[in-house]
């Protein structure tokens, strides 16, 4: 089973600090998706078993308490203008058989914002604090087989701090887990490779037992690796005797012939099926997946895989899922994946703190390098109050995030906090405190280094960096000094870019530089904006080209998130006081909008990151009523050298890129600036090395004539987790897509499954996510499905005053 550490479980109440993650247990795991009842506000006698809670909201697990609302116009929009902050009360009955006594039985919790406390038949069972971080703790003690036991479950946020959306309430999902006493820890088998060659490579397990039984037993444990093909390769056992109240490590060392390697492209996984024996009889049996690869970085030459230099084409990812808050469900976090990956992205970073465990499981499979970060700041961001003992809070959620995340070859570094200007400057004694961390990192996973994620370029000074392994530097070149002071590190621009924009949105002139925001609350798509202390994806691309050493970028950010609306907070409303304007609610960082809905920006990136795959797109739309015979820029992403534009059959003239260009722009975009628009079409035609590679065609689009459902996957599956992403747009009468359509949606959903949220990637709209209707903005928008626990039919129906009515079906099995 996956769960235990190498410590005593006395009888007493213990919170233990782990949830478990790649491993698959032989005996009883179960979801504790429904049945529970749901409160805001503190009601002091609901951890009381006999507490009436039948008024009470029902919810399933993953719950995040405010993305239902209402939204907030005049709150926080720094952190997406909802109703976080607050307390809760969760409450559930646990079916307890009889036949239980004897067992070992657990919680495990995936992720609770924030400060939980858990009770259990009326007595308290342990807390925790930071959100972000995965906890279980053991309840044997409370229960009471063969009878009603309830669980109840206390959350208060008013303490967390957050720079965005943080959700709240129980978003991640809970199990319970039954063993017998003599049974494997919780992540509690560690698999290293530590040589690997061409012909073979060494893979060494080491295993946590437990016995928490009331006599001392003989243990064996056995030990089978299964290749990636299913077939068993190797076995070998070890045994030893363990006192009563006992844990035990026992390690193994096999050679593997011929192994094959986890990559990028060749996501291979082999498996160990652990078993465990007391006389001859078992008591548990685990299956943990791991690679056999091998990583390095190079000082001059960056990080290599498998001994191929590996350039990151790297995103970062906030934690939210847009219209579902931060409720976590594998298939949204597996869409966004989809999405990167199609854009190119060959690694994650989860900025700025702890992840599902589901979304390692995703990387591991889908094959993406994950920047493994831990902690945003060491302050109320990551639950870290006045009275809180540093060291403790360091050791246990340390040991908590690297011991349940080390067996994943996608791990390919761990970062311990991000941007914290005390710790750079050593304020606070700030060295020790980053001192304290990476040993922990380093004293759980010695295989792989450390870093933190800086932004001061002046701060290198007090040599910080002797403390980690790998510069790690967010925007504009500031890691020069570092990278002047330790050459012999490598560089990873932990944030590159932060560059801004609306998707569908354009404004004119093109601005004169990168913070000439308007009061239009909108950013041009374009994408020539950025904050001063950021830049354009092209200045990126150029410093990595120019300066081999530079390991490669994490943009931020893949996709747009709730919160952090730079430029358009509050602040800046306040200040320029736009006419009856009030400040976004959610990021304009993203090269992908809230919805999962690709800006502009999503080809640029394309067009340098996939260089093999044709790409060859248009901006801006061509629909300017009011522009008739004036100025239109014309950019064309391709990864082509030249593209040639025509207007109406015309040719507007060949452009091609400029490799050693000083403007970063000339070296990546095709700019056709003195465009002078009529309403028709334009087609660009691209080529690399003078052989024609594609051609893309846009045309001015009529009045709407009707509404499109496109289902990104018609047949789900049922059990109330899986998810179905339909995107909505109008088109007018010639199959043209009407980008600038902004028609009021109704939509119902009947059948086997339910609306689970609405969007449309618009900043400023203040409508809620869970609604029956959706606006479109610049002419798309997107419902989102969840099955139910029952197979059948979905149907979806979608009206629009003056459109034709739309359906669509979705299969639930």
């Amino acid at each position: 089973m996956k769960y235990g550490i190498n410590l005593t479980v006395k009888a007493t109440a213990i919170l233990l600090f782990f949830s478990f993650t790649s491993g698959v247990f032989a005996g009883e795991i179960i979801a504790l998706q429904t049945g529970w009842k749901f409160a805001r506000g503190n009601y002091e006698r609901a951890f009381q078993i006999n507490f009436d809670d039948s008024k009470w909201q029902n919810v399933t697990i993953p719950h995040d308490w405010a993305i239902e609302g209402p939204v907030l116009a005049d709150g926080d929009g720094n952190t997406g203008k909802l109703p976080w902050s607050g307390e809760g009360w969760y409450r559930k009955k646990l079916d307890i058989p009889a036949d239980w006594q004897g067992k070992q039985v657990y919680l495990l919790f995936d992720g609770v914002m924030a400060f939980p406390e858990i009770f259990v038949n009326g007595k308290p069972a342990g807390k925790w604090d930071y959100g972000y971080n995965s906890f279980y703790l053991n309840v044997t003690g409370f229960l009471r087989p063969g009878k009603e036991n309830i669980l109840s479950v206390h959350v208060d946020t008013r303490n967390h701090g957050s720079r965005w959306y943080p959700g709240a309430g129980i978003y991640r999902k809970v199990s319970m887990i039954v063993t017998d006493p003599v049974h494997i820890g919780i992540w509690g088998t560690y698999v290293t490779t530590p040589i690997v060659k061409p012909d073979y490579a060494s893979v060494r397990i080491m295993t946590t037992v437990h016995n928490q039984s009331a006599s001392a037993g003989d243990i064996r444990i056995e030990n089978s690796i299964i290749n990636p093909a299913g077939n068993e390769i190797a076995q070998r056992s070890a045994g030893r005797s363990l006192a009563a109240g006992r844990s035990a490590d026992i390690e193994m060392t096999f050679i593997l012939t011929k192994p094959e390697r986890w990559d990028l492209d060749n996501p291979v996984l082999y498996q160990i099926k652990t078993t465990v024996y007391r006389g001859d009889k078992i008591t548990d049996t685990y299956f943990t997946p791991f690679g056999i690869r091998t990583m390095r970085f190079t000082a001059d030459n960056g990080f290599y895989l498998n001994d191929k230099r590996v350039q990151f084409y790297g995103v970062n990812l906030h934690h939210d899922h847009g219209p579902l808050g931060a409720a976590f469900y594998t298939r949204a976090m597996e869409r966004q994946l989809e999405i990167m990956k199609s854009m190119g992205v060959n690694a994650i970073r989860t900025s700025h703190n702890i992840p599902a465990p589901e979304l390692l499981d995703l990387c591991d499979r889908m094959g993406f390098l994950l920047f493994n970060e831990a902690f945003d700041k060491w302050d109320n961001k990551a639950d870290i109050l006045p009275d809180t003992d540093f060291e403790d809070f360091a050791h246990r959620n340390i040991r908590n995030f690297v011991m349940r995340d080390r067996n994943h070859p996608s791990v390919f570094i761990w970062s311990v906090g991000n941007e914290m200007g005390d710790i750079q400057s050593n304020s606070n004694n700030g060295f020790q405190k980053l001192n304290t961390m990476v040993n922990y990192v380093r004293k759980y996973d010695p295989t792989r280094l450390v870093t933190m994620a800086c932004d001061n370029a002046n701060a290198p000074a007090m040599r910080h960096f002797e403390y980690y392994d790998v510069h790690s530097y967010n925007y504009d070149r500031r890691w020069s000094l570092a990278r002047q002071l330790e050459p012999n590190k490598s560089v990873i621009i932990a944030e590159s870019g932060s560059t801004v924009s609306t998707r569908g949105f354009y404004e004119l002139p093109l601005p004169d530089e990168k913070t000439a925001f308007t009061n239009s609350l909108q950013v041009s798509s374009y994408d020539l904006n950025a904050p001063a202390w950021a830049e354009i994806p092209d200045d990126d691309f150029m410093w990595q080209q120019d300066e081999e050493y530079i390991a490669g970028e994490f943009v931020w950010t893949g996709i747009d998130y709730l919160g952090e609306p730079t430029p358009y907070g509050d602040m800046y409303v306040r200040r320029m006081k736009p006419e009856g304007r009030r400040g976004s609610r959610s990021s304009y960082f993203g090269i992908v909008d809230l919805c999962g809905i690709p800006k502009d920006r999503f080809y640029l990136y394309k067009s340098q990151w996939k260089p093999d795959e044709t790409t060859v797109h248009i901006l801006p739309h061509w629909n300017w009523d009011t522009k008739e015979g004036e100025n239109v820029p014309v950019f064309i992403y391709t990864n082509g050298d030249c593209a040639e534009l025509f207007l109406n059959g015309q040719s507007m003239g060949m452009k091609c890129k400029n490799p050693t260009a000083r403007n970063s722009t000339e070296r990546y975009r095709l700019m056709w600036k003195d465009m002078v628009y009529k309403p028709g079409e334009l087609k660009a035609v691209a080529y690399k090395e003078g052989v024609r590679i594609g051609e893309s065609i846009m045309k001015t689009a009529g009045e709407p004539y009707e509404i499109r459902l496109t289902p990104d996957r018609g047949t789900i599956s049922a059990g109330g987790m899986d998810l179905s992403y339909i995107t909505i747009e109008a088109y007018d009468r010639n199959g043209n897509l009407c980008p600038l359509a902004d028609n009021r949606i109704d939509l119902t959903v009947k059948g086997a499954g339910k609306s689970a949220g609405v969007g449309n990637g618009d900043p400023q709209s203040l409508d809620p996510f869970q609604a029956d209707f959706v606006r479109l903005f610049y002419g798309k928008a997107l419902l989102i499905v969840q099955s139910g626990f029952e197979k059948g039919d979905v149907e979806i129906t979608a009206s629009s005053a003056g459109l034709a009515v739309k359906s669509a079906l979705i299969k639930v099995e």
